[in-house]
């Protein structure tokens, strides 16, 4: 699997996606998202620019694991 900066891994049996980021070489979980807006917070925090963009739009920092992008049950 490619090393990127944010790894959404595929839907809990709860429903939403755990999202993990990698910095500085260390995984760090930030939470489960339910939706493209939790995705976006989570971005947000971490003080990425234009969470939106790169969150809605085709981004190479975000891999999806398991199931369709964009969904979370």
């Amino acid at each position: 699997m490619e090393h990127v900066p944010i790894l959404v891994h595929r839907i809990s049996p709860i429903g939403g996606r755990r999202v993990v980021v990698r910095i500085r070489g260390a995984d760090t979980v930030l939470g489960l998202a339910f939706s493209d807006a939790g995705l976006v917070e989570f971005r947000r925090r971490i003080e990425i620019p234009d969470p939106d963009e790169l969150v809605l739009g085709d981004s190479e920092v975000i891999a999806w694991q398991g199931g369709r992008p964009h969904q979370y049950e």
